[in-house]
């Protein structure tokens, strides 16, 4: 069996990488799938140290330092290139009066600007200073190398390298080479293991509704997708109480809440739903699944994040506390057979080349805790996800559901602005409704939304 060292080789894309890929080739001239993050940074005693520890963590991230090519038969490939690996700008603003305004405008600059894959480096860093103590940090770099569980990773490392700098704490692992997942992904597709999954995802794609199939380069990102945000921080003790009278992580429980609730209120162009003469809904939802536990990639940062569907339905009628038990043993099994890639179920779907499944209702709950500078107030800035296909739903806090932050996303060329009003001014209230314990046995048309 190959087995790879990522560093100097000309190597194959993974899967998942080959869909970016075709979206660049298909989309060229724009910013499509740029992801960035801006680290602010109030307090820091040792500036120093920070811009210390953020070159040493670019110097430990394999991705940072990819570059793309061409092999001889026109397909892409990729190598560890160190000369790519990106130099830490530093940027002085602090005699500026809107310092921090305008490093949020040359940020935002950045992100917009479209990024050749075989001409430029895929990764930026920036260290901008806004004032004594005060600082952003630009972490940028494209989703065909990294998710977003992979940039929290860079970033938390970041920080315990700069503890170790700044206070003498110790420094911990490195971050793992690229070449550790390869092989590992390349033994796991090889194994027994693969073929029992690709059996299971072969049975759920047979159900209807069959899901929506796209042609690549045919999708028409709206250049501003309607948008809501809802602080769900209040939610949180009965967030906790009602998970823990259903037997269910909260994560889970938000992400099943979230999936009926769609199968229930979502009849636009957005989704893919059936309800039959009497009266029972079925509808194909669309999950991003971590794929890193019990994987070396839990310390790779990488794409490693694949995206599956979670087969909803539901009868109106249902009680909520039945309608929960019953997809929550739907999510763990999607999660049993989840390391199958969705590229590959695509492939044994029959899909014709250069097509994707439409990933829309796409339902995110993001249960991660941010990077913490010793010393520092640190707030994270998310300044760029990647578009979305169509409806869109996104929570996130911390590992305790501190914080918890709901933005619901729409295209408005498939959810009508008034209706995307009322849609999203309707899930928090069903979400609310739906921790309250004595609503268990109440039938889902019954809650609000």
């Amino acid at each position: 069996m190959t087995h790879h060292q990522a560093e100097g080789l000309w190597l194959p894309l993974t899967l998942a990488q080959m869909d970016f890929w075709e979206e660049f080739r298909f989309h060229p001239g724009e910013a499509v799938s740029t992801v960035a993050h801006a680290i602010e940074l109030r307090g820091v005693a040792d500036p120093e140290a920070l811009a210390g520890a953020i070159t040493a963590t670019i110097a430990e991230t394999d991705i940072m330092a990819l570059r793309f090519g061409l092999g001889a038969d026109g397909r892409p490939v990729q190598r560890v290139d160190p000369t790519q690996r990106p130099r830490l700008r530093h940027l002085d603003l602090s005699d500026r009066a809107d310092a921090r305004e305008h490093a949020l405008a040359l940020m935002q600059a950045d992100v917009d600007t479209a990024l050749d894959l075989l001409d430029q480096p895929i990764a930026a860093q920036w260290l901008i200073r806004l004032a004594e103590g005060h600082y952003l940090w630009f972490n940028r770099g494209h989703h065909i190398a990294l998710d977003g569980y992979a940039m929290g990773l860079i970033e938390r490392r970041c920080a315990q390298l700069y503890a170790a700098l700044a206070k003498g704490a110790d420094p911990g692992q490195p971050l793992r080479p690229l070449a550790d997942y390869l092989n590992e992904e390349t033994d796991y597709r090889a194994s027994p293991r693969h073929a029992a999954d690709g059996r299971h995802w072969a049975e759920v794609l047979a159900a209807r509704p069959r899901p929506r199939v796209l042609c690549k380069g045919s999708e028409d990102y709206p250049a501003e997708a309607l948008c809501a945000a809802h602080d769900l921080s209040a939610l949180r003790p009965a967030l906790m109480r009602q998970a823990q009278a259903v037997g269910m992580g909260w994560p889970d429980l938000l992400t099943v809440l979230c999936s009926a609730w769609a199968a229930l209120h979502l009849r636009d162009g957005s989704a893919e739903r059936l309800a039959d003469d009497h009266g029972r809904i079925a509808m194909p939802v669309w999950l991003p699944y971590m794929s890193r536990m019990g994987s070396v990639a839990v310390s790779v940062p990488a794409l490693v994040v694949n995206i599956l569907p979670l087969d909803v339905t539901l009868h109106p009628a249902e009680p909520l506390g039945e309608a929960l038990a019953r997809l929550g043993g739907r999510l763990r099994k999607l999660r049993r057979h989840g390391r199958y890639r969705i590229e590959q179920i695509a492939e044994d779907y029959g899909m014709e080349p250069r097509s994707r499944f439409f990933f829309s209702p796409l339902i995110n709950v993001l249960p991660f805790d941010e990077a913490r500078f010793a010393g520092c107030e640190t707030a994270r800035h998310v300044l760029s996800n990647g578009p979305g296909d169509g409806f869109n739903i996104t929570i996130r806090g911390d590992g305790e559901a501190q914080g918890l932050e709901l933005l619901v996303e729409a295209d408005p060329t498939l959810t009508p602005p008034e209706d995307f009003a009322r849609l999203s001014d309707g899930l928090p209230r069903f979400l609310s409704a739906a921790l309250v314990p004595e609503n268990l046995p109440l039938p889902l048309a019954g809650l609000p939304g």
